[in-house]
């Protein structure tokens, strides 16, 4: 019989339905991986009492007829959703003691459908990085790290910010996560541990009582271990929410239903300028394998062109901090979170602030302060602002072409925690492929195609057009289909 931790969400509900085994043995599973998996640090939170009372409840709700689309599932929460009564800290000491007193609208959405609540996963420091190392907390380590976890001389990342949540689906410890995706946080920590992860179109799926990094890139997605389990996931998080001034009033289709149409008759994008100079051979290798299988499935691959992608990344970095420095200015010590105090108000603020944030969160408020001030403003964030416009109208011109985009989505496997540390601008890069989606609003996926010369996961990302999730669901599962990655971290529980 297959481990209960190995199953899949499908899996696990089809064998809480034939009466397999309850929830709470299903919990009592993973809690017992959770307990196993100390070792890479992927939750800041457990909350393995809690799992347990929602397991029971749940046993007893499919026991009376009526089980809900998510009873008894064991997920695992990214530290940044807020979560009523459970510590919400997003990975750092200014928020290292903060109990929400209300929910996220996807948190509840899915407690609604009856899942499980293992825990709050780990994460960069408000989701600012892309290795989860600069956690307040310690690094989450990629559980595809070689031999003994914490004796490994070479301790990888699981990418980030949702590295917490990577790790712990591919290690076994949840059998889904929650993400959020300002600039590549679910799709990039997918691809270093051979997970699945969705950033749906901005507006899909509700910001409410998620703590905030850059609002009008920020969105959350679910992480699975394959696109089945995600399409589940993503209609259950999907829809429209008055208490997010973004969230789009759309239908939300049955994603579980496009998993079977295939790509014949779709014509696939491979957009010249992903093929960056110094591009990872084995990375570059996996594309074109992809595309490959995509071709021999039905699909049509074409040459396209994404001319304003050169000027991404540092867009990407004038926004985000922008959005970053007003929205942090809340973070005071006067109404939550952390209180340094001082001889005077002006010095209490001062040094809540300097102790209160790590030196990556320090880093982008300067810079999005610096590009917001007078003098500034015009030269830098209003002409990102611009410059952002020119990259959605290249997707908008590339899908009158094409269906569907092919391109990496790190531009490397997972690497040394340490390797990259003392050079900001190497970490930036590794959001390369990822930033364009989120400043253009539109959706990708990325799912594990192969392995490295050095037996690392190499995932791929395919992006759709706006709000058309199931086009993009449809082809990540014909791609799954023929790439049958079945390889598993060398950490499991």
């Amino acid at each position: 019989m297959t481990k209960l931790t190995d199953l899949t969400v499908v899996q696990a509900l089809n064998g809480l339905k034939n009466k397999e085994f309850s929830a709470v043995e299903l919990v009592h599973a993973h809690i017992d991986g959770m307990q196993k998996a100390a070792c890479l640090n992927a939750f800041i939170t457990e909350t393995p009492e809690l799992a347990l009372a929602q397991a029971r409840v749940s046993d007893a709700r499919r026991a009376s007829g009526h089980a809900k689309a998510l009873d008894g599932i064991p997920l695992a929460i990214k530290d940044l959703f807020c979560t009523r009564g459970i510590r919400t800290t997003s990975a750092s000491k200014m928020l290292e003691n903060f109990v929400p007193p209300y929910e996220s609208t996807i948190t509840q959405k899915l407690l609604d459908a009856g899942a499980v609540t293992l825990g709050k996963t780990n994460l960069d420091e408000f989701a600012m990085g892309s290795t989860t190392a600069t956690s307040y907390f310690k690094p989450t380590i990629n559980p595809w790290t070689e031999g003994d976890i914490l004796g490994a001389k070479r301790k990888l990342i699981p990418g980030g910010s949702s590295g917490g949540s990577a790790a712990a689906v591919a290690a076994r410890i949840a059998l889904a996560a929650l993400g959020t995706d300002t600039g590549g946080s679910i799709r990039q920590p997918a691809s270093l541990t051979g997970t699945v992860g969705i950033k749906p179109t901005y507006g899909r799926c509700s910001r409410f009582g998620i703590v905030a990094f850059a609002s009008s890139l920020d969105q959350a997605g679910p992480m699975t271990r394959n696109v089945e389990d995600a399409a589940l996931m993503l209609k259950l998080m999907s829809g429209f929410d008055e208490k997010d001034s973004m969230s789009v009033d759309i239908p939300v289709p049955d994603y579980t239903q496009a998993l079977g149409k295939g790509v014949k008759g779709l014509k696939i994008g491979i957009p010249s300028e992903y093929r960056i100079k110094g591009m990872n051979a084995d990375v570059d290798a996996v594309w074109q394998k992809a595309a490959d299988m995509l071709k021999a499935a039905g699909a049509e691959v074409m040459d396209i062109t994404l001319p304003h992608t050169k000027y991404a990344l540092p867009v990407y970095y004038i926004i985000a901090p922008a959005e970053a420095s007003s929205n942090f200015a809340k973070y005071d010590g006067v109404r939550f979170g952390l209180r340094v105090n001082g001889e005077s108000l002006n010095d209490m603020y001062d040094m809540t602030r300097s102790e209160g944030f790590g030196k990556e969160v320090q880093r982008r408020i300067m810079i999005g302060t610096y590009v917001l001030s007078a003098g500034y403003y015009d030269a830098y964030y209003l002409r990102a602002q611009q410059v952002r416009r020119l990259i959605r109208q290249d997707f908008i011109n590339a899908f009158k072409k094409c269906d569907v985009i092919l391109t990496p989505a790190a531009p490397s496997p997972a690497f040394a925690i340490e390797e990259k540390q003392k050079d900001p601008l190497q970490l930036y890069l590794e959001d390369v492929f990822t930033v364009t989606l989120n400043l253009a609003g539109l959706p990708g996926i990325c799912l594990p195609v192969g392995l490295s010369s050095e037996k690392l996961p190499i995932g791929m990302q395919l992006i759709g057009k706006a709000f058309d999730e199931e086009t993009l669901i449809s082809a990540a599962r014909s791609l799954e289909e023929s790439a049958n990655f079945t390889h598993k971290p060398l950490f499991t529980v």
